[in-house]
């Protein structure tokens, strides 16, 4: 079973952990083996833990379905995937729990967003708390990451501020 696996990173960092792919299932979806149209995304199809057409290995197409299996396994290939991205950003050796709340950014906006962010930036320098904060705030207290189409969501910025406190080392 691909969820069983204890594949690692530099530093250690397991990759998939299940505290992560737990995390993933409260703010992208459990269960969720319709493929949909992502109305905060523009109408993008949207399947399982947030697997898109962006980063599935296979056709995503609104209406159809997976099965649990089909979605496992693609959600272990595509957080992996994304992980091994982050991995050759991040500088600085992570705990763990900074390193999935990275991945749970990377999974919903993409790796090159979350690797030219300013939380990366500030990781790099050696400022984890602060580049923690920086995946919920910006340096004037606007929240960031957290507009669809220009508009503020509470719902991401929701997800944002449990990024940050996962980052920070509470779940």
């Amino acid at each position: 079973m691909a969820s069983k696996r204890t594949a690692m990173v530099a530093g250690g960092l397991a990759l998939a952990s299940a505290a992560l792919m737990a995390f993933l299932g409260v703010w992208e979806g459990e269960g969720e083996y319709t493929v949909y149209a992502d109305s905060l995304a523009g109408g993008l199809p949207t399947v399982c833990k947030g697997i898109t057409p962006y980063t599935s290995s296979r056709p995503v197409v609104v209406g159809e379905t997976w099965t649990a299996a089909e979605c496992e396994a693609e959600e272990q290939r595509v957080v992996e995937q994304t992980q091994h991205a982050l991995a050759r950003c991040i500088e600085q050796p992570v705990p763990q729990h900074v390193f999935d709340a990275l991945t749970s950014h990377a999974h919903n906006l993409g790796w090159p967003a979350t690797c030219g962010s300013r939380a990366v930036r500030l990781i790099n320098a050696g400022r984890l708390d602060a580049g923690c904060r920086a995946l919920a705030w910006h340096p004037d207290g606007r929240p960031a990451w957290s507009y669809a189409g220009g508009r503020f969501y509470q719902g991401l910025h929701n997800r944002r501020l449990a990024e940050m406190a996962m980052c920070l080392g509470g779940q």
